[in-house]
């Protein structure tokens, strides 16, 4: 039997996320998925789901939610006071969810993305193979209010009691392991120095396509033929602003491609805000 949750208040780019579409790049279809893939991870793995059931993603402001029938659920991401109904509920375990419980969550305490977890996964439309939103290829880019979003009944598991303690908010260390992108090599050493000896903040321009830097490093390298890119990638602009591009990025690209960040890098990078510093970090293979 399925229940529906109702979006009392949508919050901020709220939007449902599995782990994305795959195999559709050729088709120029970007990837999606959680910005933040570990405590996308914990959320399903936590209410034992497979991993890639659909969770609810918000972005600063988090949503309210209405739900008409039991299940159970799971908080991560952003860290929170949540409440369910006038309760206050713990992050990173199962919390039980009865009829017409109301789900409500402060504005987040740190970093930018949180997580909702909900037994078996949200069970919104699958578009090409995934729940993941994107704009022109799912019905709605974000949640809005009065949305109502299918689930699977639940009225209890054997595991309801599995809790984990808060995970270490390792985004507050602000080195990000990257490797060498393909145009690595025609950065001079100077350049190479610079970018491995300065302390880059991020800009306020940003979204899940991509985060500006607000450094710039001074760019002598030719544009290249339009070629692959990847979440993780960085690319070095004309003018020299250095675009670290993120979950829902173009599948192509002119500009030289520098550096790649490595996975746990993206879900650092996703969760810092506005200001906060980073240091890139060159590992090799």
């Amino acid at each position: 039997m399925k229940g529906i949750v109702e979006i009392l208040k949508p919050g901020l780019s709220t939007t449902i996320q599995d782990k994305g579409r795959l195999g559709y790049s050729k088709f120029g279809v970007p990837k999606s998925g959680p910005m933040d893939e570990v405590a996308f991870g914990f959320a399903n793995l936590l209410l034992g789901n497979d991993e890639n059931c659909a969770c609810i993603e918000w972005t600063l402001q988090p949503p309210v939610l209405k739900f008409n029938a039991p299940t159970q659920i799971c908080l991560t991401g952003a860290i929170t006071d949540a409440f369910l109904n006038d309760d206050k509920i713990e992050m990173y375990r199962q919390v039980e969810v009865e009829k017409n419980d109301i789900l409500s969550m402060y504005f987040c305490k740190n970093n930018l993305y949180g997580y909702v977890g909900i037994y078996q996964g949200f069970q919104s439309a699958i578009s090409l193979k995934s729940r993941s939103f994107y704009t022109s290829i799912t019905q709605n880019a974000t949640l809005k209010k009065h949305d109502k979003v299918p689930f699977v009944i639940s009225n209890g598991t054997e595991n309801r009691f599995s809790n984990l303690i808060l995970p270490e908010q390792d985004n507050l260390n602000y080195h990000l392991d990257v490797y060498r992108g393909m145009e690595f090599d025609l950065l001079s050493n100077d350049q190479k120095d610079f970018l491995f000896n300065t302390e880059f903040s991020i800009s306020n321009i940003r979204n899940r396509m991509a985060i500006q830097i607000n450094e710039e490093l001074k760019n002598t390298l030719p544009s290249i033929i339009t070629s692959p890119v990847l979440p993780g990638t960085i690319q070095l602009t004309p003018s020299g602003k250095l675009i670290v591009l993120m979950r829902d990025c173009q599948t192509t690209g002119g500009y030289p491609r520098i550096l790649q960040l490595s996975a746990h890098a993206i879900n650092q990078i996703a969760q810092k805000r506005t200001n906060e510093t980073i240091q890139f970090k060159l590992i090799d293979f």
